[in-house]
């Protein structure tokens, strides 16, 4: 296909997305569905424009999927950093990302060995992909930038932003069972390094990045009028400053990103002390982008403002360019009877039992227990999983099997996640008036 004809498709879908949105909504439909269709169009079940075996192609696979993940991750942590670090709201999400994955993964190794067949490592490892919420298809229920967020909202951002990597090392410890990769004797590798570690670790080296990253820039910007503008090279450079520093000392490169976000969000200004008999510094005109970016009271709103707009702008392209792809990777799947059961029951139960047990004892109120049971969107970070394990050296029948089962509850979830946020959301909120 001539680059003509890719700009001329692309182009066109884009359009059509901004002139029918209104419309999709009011047709229960979202972005993500639209983007699935369109990939199954041009897919092999379609026109065969597009083919990409992910069994041929886990690199490219990877490296896509692993770039919408980072500007995702970051983006939700930029949301959430308005909440203090020691508010008890912390507590749901937290257990939901932890406690609550540990179980799916549990529940799912359980039914992969006793229902699907599955040896012990490769039931696990298909714990591991299917456990991680997502965070670049959840925008639906994602919390806006707030002190005081909406608790689902919050929650469900926290699960998605923390949990793709709470979930690495249990996709590596399938991997070991399998013997793709090393555990150590005992398990003691796994243990120290790719659970402990990584999870500290990546928070720690994304919160150091995050903080002192962004002080410098305020610091220059409040201080001497220097590196003012080019917010968007900022937040590339953060993101691939944590991710990379993350990575090289073994540590989870997920959890870094989101940790960066949430504490450049956390950045706030130091102005200089001045006697009382001196009047505030004047607030600059609002058209004046760089009289904010310098002004020593909000140099730091403004920096995160921009580079969360132009995160969430790359979000929204990353959203379509994976969706599409998932869409022709489904004429790579292989139907079985198993995945006819296996999928509803993950999707409809297995989900709501891990929640149930992950955040026994928290005060939730049925309602707000139930939306968060439900809306355990599955998507890009799957999809990163199990090219990883390809990558790794995941082949034959067993492949064959994780990606059907994979790319299949993926596509359901789009569909049925997608076609009930915007309804249940309503209710959710209606209700939530009138419970205040």
């Amino acid at each position: 296909m001539s680059v003509a004809f890719w700009s001329l498709l692309l182009g066109a879908l884009l359009i059509v997305m901004v002139l029918a949105r209104t419309l999709l909504a009011r047709l229960l439909l979202s972005s993500a569905m639209i983007y699935l269709t369109v990939g199954v169009g041009l897919g092999p079940l379609g026109l065969a424009v597009i083919r990409l075996d992910p069994v041929e192609h886990p690199g490219v696979l990877q490296a896509a999927t692993e770039v919408a993940l980072l500007i995702s991750l970051f983006t939700v942590g930029l949301k959430m950093g308005a909440v203090p670090l020691l508010d008890r709201r912390w507590l749901l999400p937290l257990r939901l990302a932890f406690l609550a994955m540990v179980f799916t993964v549990g529940l799912i190794t359980l039914v992969g060995v006793w229902g699907l067949g599955l040896p012990l490592g490769a039931a696990v490892l298909l714990g591991g992909i299917l456990a991680p919420t997502d965070p670049v298809l959840a925008s639906g229920v994602q919390t806006p930038l707030s002190s005081d967020p909406d608790r689902l909202r919050f929650s469900l951002s926290g699960e998605g932003g923390l949990n793709d990597g709470t979930a690495f090392p249990f996709v590596l410890l399938g991997l070991g069972l399998l013997g793709l990769h090393e555990l150590g004797a005992e398990g003691w590798r796994w243990w120290l390094l790719d659970l402990f570690w990584a999870t500290l670790g990546g928070l720690l080296i994304g919160a150091l990045a995050g903080a002192s990253i962004g002080k410098l820039v305020v610091y220059l910007r409040t201080r001497h009028h220097l590196a003012v503008g080019l917010d968007e090279f900022l937040a590339l450079g953060l993101v691939a400053v944590a991710y990379g520093a993350a990575q090289l000392c073994l540590a989870s490169g997920f959890l870094a990103v989101f940790a960066a976000g949430l504490a450049l969000q956390r950045v706030k200004e130091q102005p200089r002390s001045k006697p009382l008999v001196q009047a505030r510094e004047p607030l600059p005109e609002e058209s004046d982008g760089e009289g904010l970016a310098t002004h020593s009271q909000h140099a730091s709103a403004a920096m995160s403002q921009a580079v969360q707009g132009f995160n969430e702008q790359l979000e929204s392209l990353a959203e379509l360019a994976l969706v599409l792809l998932v869409g022709v990777m489904l004429a790579y799947t292989t139907p079985t009877l198993a995945m006819c059961w296996f999928v509803p029951l993950f999707l409809l139960l297995l989900r709501g039992v891990a929640v149930a047990l992950g955040t026994l004892g928290e005060p939730l109120a049925a309602y707000q227990r139930s939306m968060v049971c439900w809306f355990g969107i599955r998507g890009i970070g799957s999809i990163f999983y199990l090219v990883f394990a390809l990558q790794h050296g995941l082949s034959g029948a067993l492949a064959q099997q994780l990606i059907s089962l994979t790319l299949v509850t993926v596509a359901a979830s789009i569909v049925l996640h997608g076609a009930s946020v915007r309804p249940l959301m309503k209710w959710y909120q209606r209700r939530e008036r009138r419970m205040k």
